[in-house]
């Protein structure tokens, strides 16, 4: 039989489970009883089940430092303990904070801490200590850890309420939640709150529930309150652990006040020429509430000057004023009245009645006279007129005043340049300057202006609308054409299309549909609904061997005047699938050509004459710069020679001895390229060459654009110091100073032939000249 005994320590817990256990023990049975009071004697309950644990809970306090030798706190008995037995535990704590010696006593080892861990549950066996077998079943026992009063209460942070003023007493403020770590079922972990300020007005009780105990309460008087709270656990006693915490309670604003005016006159001045919602000032009042709450209501008195003015509460709660109307110095030059302020408010105190409060101010306002723009009789304009030619073009007037007492007359204007409209400077007349076409526009907005006659005088401005309206000047105009065609396979009465019509008019009648040239192949029917169906008349068209089908409609539009045009539809033969659905059509040579494949051809042909005639002016152009040039040089060459002669001695100038010795060297031959006087050149012949040599080189400088201008007199001054020719002076020549015949010039061509006849030998011929 196996016993679990507690250790007179534990005083309390033990006569309380004592007299639990005796409780128990008197209502067990007689052999219950004796089996308790005499463990080691068998019984034949005890043999039936061959043993008997028997457990009870077992109880430590907290906080117990461990001592030397280790606290016991119970014992294990079983009745098959012996020498050669020992027990053994198991479970939460054991052999760490609890162990077992080898008589079954069970030890403490360590400190516990019930707020870290209240109950520990182990295991206790018995085993042989020979083979290490377990004797019997292992069984479980509690270990109740015992509660001592080392917690103090704890407040949250930051505790604060709110509550509406004047509310009645009793009302609940807030709720306040104070928490203990001890055993809440025991004295350690209840707590007590109390008061310790603000006891005339407030009171809480065991649940933490902050009460008033007046309906008084009055936010504009105090609108916060800090109490202080104290909370205490082992409640009625007077030992035990306390925690103080301050409570903020807010007292929260309702309409209890009403809202009178500040004073009782306001003043103000206003310009005549401001504009509607302009604000004319503040009715500054007086609430005590919050914004939020205030509610007040502001009441002009004289209904003229309501239809004048109104007024608006501000985000403040104040009341501004402002116009609901424009202002006119020369009619009213001062307003007068009156204005109300009301409030309804959800509680009555003596504060908001009394002769003394101002629920009336008198409201006077100036106006104030300017230099006013002319004012049109109306803010916008509207007028109609006819679209196409017109037999009067005067649409309608526009009218403006001057509002000042000076009256200056008025000047009207139009400043959009592009508007259709014109307006009669002096009366205001509009009047068209050019016809309207609806179907381009069918309205014009534009601005008429008005100014004061006087210099820099103060213009306005309105809106004029012009609507035009519509004639039936078009013609009807066919739509679906291109869905109707003919398929091969077709029979005669088979609707082959619908066509319909269309109108720029926006208010034409209902179309009627004629064939306006006969047809022996199609007919058409008029729906009597602006469309008209094409209806074949005999069938066996072929795309192979068609020909090009092409109705001429007449559509008539039933407007005032009628309007009538004819339409060219062309018809196609198709071959068709089932259902008439298109496959593939005959496509039919175009007879006509478009009007911008006119233009294209037409602004080809163009291009290539301006092309033609600039390459005929540039040609004419190099032929003229050519013979300008060629004759230039030419009578440069021949004719022109403006330098004089070096006289008798001027031998080194002008050596006409190359003209001798040419005729002899053939080594002379005209080069290419351009020919520089600085370079001389021979002759490529003798005599009768020269005349040649001279054309080529004449040629040459014709046509050379790149050679450099140049004297030809260089070309045949051909003397020097050196030349046969001697000089060609004719001081220093004569008959019978010279031995050298001339003769050879004659065949140098006609020009030279004066001079060999000068220069000749015979003698009677140059005596004869002299």
């Amino acid at each position: 039989m196996m016993k679990l005994s507690a250790w007179g320590q534990m005083t309390e817990p033990v006569c309380w489970a004592g007299i639990l256990v005796v409780l128990c023990t008197l209502s067990m049975g007689a052999d219950v009883q004796q089996a308790l009071k005499t463990p080691s004697m068998p019984s034949t309950v005890l043999q039936r089940h061959k043993r008997d644990w028997k457990w009870d809970k077992l109880y430590v306090y907290e906080e117990t430092p461990p001592k030397t030798p280790p606290e016991k706190i119970g014992k294990l008995e079983n009745t098959l303990f012996s020498e050669s037995t020992r027990y053994n535990l198991s479970g939460e704590g054991a052999y760490d904070i609890f162990s077992v010696n080898d008589n079954g006593d069970i030890l403490v080892n360590a400190m516990l801490d019930r707020e870290k861990k209240s109950t520990y549950t182990l295991s206790a066996s018995i085993i042989n200590i020979k083979n290490r077998k377990m004797m019997d079943k292992d069984d479980t026992f509690v270990i109740v850890v015992l509660d001592i009063n080392d917690n103090s209460p704890v407040f949250p942070p930051d505790l604060s309420g709110s509550i509406s003023e004047s509310s009645i007493a009793g009302s609940i403020v807030m709720t306040v939640n104070a928490t203990d770590a001890d055993d809440p079922t025991t004295q350690n972990g209840m707590i007590e709150y109390r008061l310790l300020n603000g006891t005339d007005l407030f009171n809480i009780n065991n649940k933490g529930e902050i009460i008033t105990l007046r309906s008084d309460l009055d936010r504009e008087k105090q609108s916060q309150y800090l109490i202080a709270i104290q909370a205490k656990d082992m409640p009625s006693i007077r030992t035990g652990n306390s925690a103080t915490t301050i409570v903020t309670i807010n007292i929260n604003d309702i309409n209890d006040n009403i809202a009178t005016f500040k004073k009782g006159k306001y003043h103000f001045n206003v310009k005549e020429d401001s504009e509607i919602g302009f604000k004319i000032g503040i009715l500054e009042v007086e609430d005590k509430d919050e914004t939020q709450n205030k509610d007040p209501t502001f009441t002009i008195q004289h209904q003229y000057d309501d239809e004048m003015f109104e007024i608006k509460r501000s985000n403040e709660k104040d009341g501004i004023l402002s116009l609901k109307v424009p202002l006119d110095y020369e009619k009213v030059k001062t307003y007068t009245f009156s204005v109300n302020v009301d409030e309804h408010t959800v509680s009555t105190k003596t504060d908001n009645q009394g002769p003394n409060l101002l629920k009336r101010a008198e409201v006077s306002i100036n106006v104030i006279d300017v230099d006013e723009p002319p004012v049109f009789s109306q803010t916008e304009y509207m007028f109609s007129i006819y679209e196409g030619p017109f037999k009067n073009p005067r649409i309608g007037a526009v009218s403006a005043r001057d509002p000042d007492s000076t009256g200056f007359k008025i000047r009207y204007s139009i400043e959009d340049p592009n508007c259709p409209v014109a307006v009669d400077p002096v009366q205001g007349h509009l009047s068209l300057k050019w016809q309207l076409d609806r179907e381009q526009e069918s309205s014009y907005t534009f601005q008429v202006t008005a100014q004061e006659d006087k210099p820099n005088g103060l213009k306005s401005y309105a809106m004029v609308k012009l609507k035009v309206l519509d004639i039936n000047d078009n013609e009807p105009e066919l739509t679906n054409g291109s869905y109707v065609y003919v398929c091969e396979s077709d029979k005669p009465g088979t609707i082959i299309g619908t066509i319909g019509a269309y109108d720029k008019d926006e208010n034409s009648g209902r179309f009627r549909f004629t064939l306006a040239k006969k047809s022996s192949n199609f007919s058409l029917h008029d729906n009597q609904d602006n469309t008209s169906s094409i209806v074949l008349k005999q069938g066996g068209f072929s795309t192979e061997h068609s020909v090009e089908h092409v109705l001429e409609i007449e559509i008539a539009d039933g407007g005032t005047p009628e309007k009538r045009s004819i339409n060219l539809l062309q018809i196609k033969v198709c071959k068709c699938q089932p259902g008439r659905r298109m496959e593939y059509c005959m496509a039919y040579a175009q007879t006509g050509m478009s009007v911008s494949a006119l233009l294209a051809i037409l602004l080809c042909i163009v291009t290539i004459l301006v092309i033609v005639i600039l390459i005929v002016l540039r040609r004419r152009y190099q032929n003229d710069v050519l013979v300008t040039k060629s004759s230039g040089e030419i009578h440069e060459q021949l004719v022109r020679y403006d330098e004089e002669g070096g006289g008798e001695m001027d031998t080194n100038g002008y050596d006409v001895s190359i003209l001798t010795s040419a005729c002899h060297d053939s080594s002379f031959r005209p080069g290419v390229g351009p020919s520089l006087y600085a370079i001389v050149k021979k002759p490529p012949a003798c005599k009768g060459d020269m005349a040649m040599m001279i054309e080529v080189k004449k040629d040459e400088a014709d046509h050379d654009r790149d050679g450099i201008p140049y004297d030809t007199l260089h070309i045949y001054g051909y003397e020097g110091s050196e030349s046969l020719a001697g000089s060609l002076s004719s001081l220093d020549s004569s008959s019978s100073g010279s031995n050298l015949d001339y003769d050879f010039l004659n065949e140098w061509g006609p020009r030279f032939r004066t001079l060999a006849q000068l220069y000749g030998v015979d003698g009677s011929d140059t005596d004869s000249s002299y």
